[in-house]
């Protein structure tokens, strides 16, 4: 019933997901009955049956008994008063939320099962290997990889975050129910915690009182970070590395990352004007001080866990620099080190070490057994006065070191050069000879006396702790017996510390005066000390010890850093332009908006070459143009340590990205100018955006054009390595001119834009901007990474992913690291095995022709059609999706226009929940029907049998067929749409059926989902729960257009959105 799990697992259960199934179906059942009574459950048993009686009728072809049975389904239905109607709603959409809760367990669950996985990274490695790619050709690819997913905060996740939280409680729940362990007394205990959950549920509000705001999106997406991909992205690479080790006998380097994460939460400003300059700031702190939380936790675990007293030379003297910084002694520069030769690993000849051990063995005890710590989670401090926690001060005056540990830099681990290279030693050894030379002072009559700090004394260092830091975390003077890891960590910690208190003083715009090597700004400097610790143990021949929690947090960091994702800006090209059209007129320029775009280049490429500002600091303009600049300043002021591209949606020409460029100087300049520092890192790599079928036919001339200027191709090999990215939009051109066309349209604009870049030695990373249903370039992210067009995806791969698909993807640890070795599955064999490209020059004409015959037809109706825009509005909610309270943004881009104005998702949307799904399919049984009747059939079923493309093309249209229903579809238009209008349904229904027909010819398939059992057994074990939540939709939105101002219609239509979305498993 979904569009994207198919690509976790393609076979589940059905005998253990009925099990399942049915014992949430009568836990819930338990829980009406207490809550509601026994006649309201008679009600939904009969209601229920009913519906379960029409669909067996209809599936059996007995279509007469099948439309008897759904006029006795509606009048039931109709004639409940708005009391009884609203908690059966809530009952069945509950009902569809627990089936949805336990299809996604049995995914997971088959992918445990011993045997063959298939997409895995072992499946994978070993097909490249059998068809004769050497070991290091996959080994490198994978190495080489650079996959990143953004998350994006599109208005398509229905649920509120509470009841996403008590559905994870349910999985995990079911998933501890497999377990052949568990007592009675265990299995009892079980039962009771589903009971309490459901419970919980019944009695929770499911509809969102209030809009959320981009900070709460954001807090969503940072907390899908926390939630899962914590845990899940070690699994991940673990999970790859070894099977990289098993088929080319090396293992993933420590710090490769092939997948990172990014996020457009609190960035993306296209049309959204709650997206200001100062949400993208604190968006951008809130990140930091998230991921430095999350950091502590890591290291206050690993300190627990690395006790070991030997260690390398250099992770000692390092050591012991950070000691005597907190207490200098001139006796310290005399202790003898007793060095300890590697032993190798052949020496060992005891027992085989354990290979599995018990669930959280490897876990300190201060953290339960799923690895979370047990210490209650901080949040966010909005006060100046809440008091932090800190391990040790480190006085900056201190610079007193062990003769045999030189920095070049204070605090870097790197910098400590070590007489005996990693040569082991006893560290706890060194710590005994040095014992009558170490003494703990804290009070400053004795600091004074020894007159070790310059700057700060200890007690001005202890004055910052508090008590109970004190004694969770004394000083480490005095205590001999202290580890050499636990010195190194105790250090980082601070220092995450101090990261995150100058986070907190950052976004209250208090002054910061922390010296920049007390606390982390990238993850390059955390990583520095952890990388020490794993090289110390590497060279003690601790290499196992090494490969545990320490490995882990490496990775974590590399993949994470200290943004945890970093965050792209995007804005609407007209909003560029306008700002600079008001400078050049303040300037006295002329207007910029009014120029041609060749004078644009020019005056552009002329600014960007020269030195000075443009921007006049005394320039006033309107509150929108403001508002650029603004956003402008702060990505200057962040830098790309927060921040990763800068995208332009509705880009159209090379003047576009120029202008962005220009503009990113501007800023740098006064920011620069005004803080007497250089901006962090880099100008924003700047993608253009081509969104409509228009710009994607343009998208290469535009590249080659910004590739002919001279600054620009500089600039590019400067500062971005000689790359490009490029933005293709999926959503827009759907609804421009449908998704046949559309599909096609992004396939030549790939092979254009790839093309362009290569002519100019520049490299491409192509930015698919994918929404969660098909109509807006959804489905199996496998299936559309593999029917790209050869040479588009050489080991980078940039993709959205938004709303309710990502909590399916990455919603559970398990099918997140699926998800992940998919992503690097996929992209691996469209690297090195790519695609088959068409034929035939005469597949591409085909190609055309049904293209341009299917937007013809899509847009006669959709934008030509007088009657069809009032059709939309009353044959589907789309004006009362506008009340629902599910993002920050509005759903039109402007108050005015039509279809044209309105976003693709709330299009999507709407048709969705009357199960027609339009968009998805209007316009291919035309283009199809008409090659038909050109001779092409045969060529057709060729194209689909070997033309990769087009196959999941016609695959995924043909699945969007089989979850629409035409006579659910039907009622909506007889009860809402006006007679008047009538017919153009009528019309689209026979236009519906043609697709059907024509699409099976072309697959050969005799039903539809012939070829995905699984998903059709799906769509039909929900139809007898969704059915009947349609059918009071349509009353409920007849009653409500006769009533607008009744709330509790319109909580009860809420209701009902909600529980289709959970049938359908998308919105838009």
């Amino acid at each position: 019933m979904t569009d994207t799990v198919d690509d976790i697992a393609e076979e589940i259960s059905f005998q253990a997901f009925d099990d399942d199934c049915h014992l949430l179906g009568n836990l819930l059942n338990d829980c009406l009955q207490r809550e509601v009574g026994q006649h309201f459950t008679d009600k939904v048993d009969k209601v229920r049956l009913l519906a379960q009686s029409a669909c067996n009728m209809r599936m059996a072809g007995v279509d007469d008994a099948a439309e008897w049975l759904s006029r006795q389904l509606e009048r039931e239905l109709s004639s409940m008063d708005l009391e009884e109607a609203v908690p059966l709603a809530r009952a069945f959409s509950h009902y569809l939320n627990l089936m949805g809760i336990a299809e996604t367990h049995h995914r997971v669950r088959r992918t445990k099962l011993p045997g063959h996985v298939s997409k895995s990274c072992d499946d994978v490695f070993n097909r490249l290997i059998q068809s004769g790619y050497s070991q290091d050709e996959v080994y490198n690819a994978v190495c080489q990889q650079e996959v990143e997913i953004v998350l994006t905060a599109h208005p398509t996740q229905i649920n509120r975050r509470t009841l996403q939280y008590k559905h994870l409680r349910i999985a995990h729940l079911l998933e501890r129910n497999d377990r052949s362990d568990l007592s009675q007394e265990d299995k009892e205990q079980l039962i009771e915690d589903l009971v309490r959950e459901i419970i919980s549920l019944w009695q929770t509000d499911e509809i969102r009182r209030r809009k959320p705001t981009p900070v709460d999106e954001a807090r969503g997406g940072l907390h899908i970070v926390e939630q899962t991909l914590w845990k899940a992205v070690p699994q991940y690479l673990r999970r790859v590395s070894n099977a990289l080790k098993r088929h080319s006998g090396k293992p993933l380097p420590l710090t490769s990352t092939p997948i990172k994460f990014g996020s457009w939460i609190g960035g993306d400003r296209d049309g959204n004007p709650n997206v200001t300059a100062k949400v993208t700031r604190d968006v951008c702190f809130l990140a930091r001080w998230i991921a430095a939380d999350l950091y502590l936790r890591e290291i206050d675990g690993l300190r627990f866990e690395l006790s070991m007293m030997i260690c390398s030379q250099k992770l000692a003297d390092y050591a012991y620099s950070i000691i005597s910084k907190e207490h200098d002694h001139e006796e310290h520069h005399h202790i003898s080190w007793k060095p300890r030769e590697k032993r190798e690993h052949s020496e060992y000849h005891g027992p085989a070490l354990p290979q599995h051990l018990p669930v959280g063995a490897d876990m300190p005890i201060c953290t339960g057994a799923d690895g979370e710590s047990a210490m209650p989670i901080v949040e966010l401090p909005v006060k100046d006065d809440i008091d932090m926690l800190s391990t040790f001060q480190v006085p900056s005056s201190v610079n007193t070191t062990p003769s045999s540990a030189v920095h070049s830099k204070e605090g870097s681990p790197t910098a400590v050069k070590a007489e005996n290279g990693l040569a082991g030693f006893n560290f706890k050894e060194m710590a005994d000879a040095s014992q009558p030379a170490v003494v703990a002072p804290t009070t400053p009559t004795h600091a004074s006396a020894v007159g070790s700090f310059k700057k700060k004394t200890l007690l001005e260092s202890n004055l910052n702790k508090s008590s109970m830091d004190k004694l969770l975390n004394p000083s480490m003077i005095g205590r001999p017996d202290i580890a050499p890891y636990r010195v190194v960590l105790g250090h980082v910690r601070q220092k995450l510390v101090n990261t995150r208190r100058r986070t907190e003083q950052m976004l209250e715009g208090a002054p910061c005066d922390y010296d920049p090597n007390d606390y982390y700004e990238t993850g390059e400097q955390l990583i520095e000390p952890l990388l020490l610790c794993h090289e110390s143990m590497e060279a003690c021949s601790s290499e196992i010890l090494a490969d545990g929690r320490l490995t882990d947090l490496i990775r974590r960091v590399a993949t994470f850093g200290m943004t945890l994702m970093k965050l792209d800006i995007r804005q609407e090209a007209d909003r560029h332009t306008d700002t600079l059209d008001s400078i050049t007129q303040w300037l006295e320029l002329g207007s910029y908006s009014q120029w041609d775009e060749e004078k644009k280049l020019k005056f552009l490429t002329t600014e960007l070459k020269g030195r000075r500002p443009l921007v006049p600091p005394t320039i006033e303009v309107k509150p929108d143009v403001r508002e650029v600049l603004n956003t402008f300043r702060v990505s200057a002021e962040l830098g790309t340590n927060s921040l990763g591209a800068y995208v332009i949606s509705m880009a159209a020409e090379a003047s576009d990205v120029l202008a962005v460029e220009l503009l990113q100087k501007e800023a740098r300049l006064v920011v620069g100018g005004e803080l007497g520092i250089t901006c962090p890192g880099q100008t924003l790599r700047v993608v253009p955006l081509f969104e409509t079928v228009k710009d994607l036919r343009g998208a290469g001339t535009v590249i080659r054009k910004l590739l002919k200027i001279d600054w620009y191709r500089e600039h590019l090999i400067t500062n971005h390595q000689g790359h490009q990215e490029v933005m293709l939009g999926y959503s827009d051109s759907g609804k421009d001119a449908g998704r046949f066309t559309a599909a096609w349209e992004l396939y030549k604009a790939q092979e254009d834009v790839v093309a362009a870049c290569k002519e100019f030695g520049i490299k491409v990373t192509l930015f698919h901007g994918r929404g969660g249903s098909v109509g807006r370039g959804g489905g199996p992210m496998y299936l559309a990474i593999q029917s790209q067009p050869p040479g588009s995806v050489m080991g980078t791969l940039r993709v959205t992913e938004q709303g309710e698909m990502i909590q399916a993807k990455f919603g559970l640890s398990q099918t997140a690291v699926r998800q992940l070795e998919i992503y690097t599955t996929a992209v691996l064999l469209a690297t090195l095995h790519p695609p088959d490209p068409p034929r035939s020059e005469s597949w591409r004409n085909v190609m055309e022709e049904i293209s341009d015959t299917s937007c013809k037809h899509y847009r006669s109706i959709v934008f030509q059609n007088d009657q069809f825009l009032e059709y939309f509005h009353e044959a589907t909610p789309e004006a009362e999706l506008g009340n629902l309270n599910i993002g920050s943004r509005p759903t039109r881009r402007k108050k005015a226009g039509g279809i044209s104005q309105l976003r693709a998702i709330p299009w999507i949307f709407a048709w969705t929940q009357t199960r027609f799904v339009l968009p998805a399919w209007l316009g291919v049984g035309a283009g199809l029907e008409a090659a038909f009747a050109r001779g092409h059939e045969e060529e057709l079923q060729a194209m689909y049998r070997e033309w990769p493309f087009f196959r999941s093309t016609i695959d995924l249209i043909e699945m969007v067929l089989a979850k629409a229903d035409i006579p659910i579809a039907k009622h909506y238009d007889e009860v809402l749409v006006s007679p008047s209008r009538q017919q153009l349904g009528i019309e689209l229904r026979e236009a519906f059926y043609t697709t059907q027909r024509t699409v099976l010819d072309v697959s050969g398939h005799q039903k539809l989902s012939e070829n995905n059992k699984t998903l059709r057994r799906l769509i039909e074990s929900r139809l007898a729960y969704l059915n009947p939540i349609n059918m009071l939709q349509v009353e409920i939105l007849r009653r409500l257009r006769q009533d607008a101002s009744n709330p509790k219609l319109r909580d009860a239509l809420f209701i009902t959105i909600n529980g289709i979305a959970a049938g359908m498993r998308n919105t838009g």
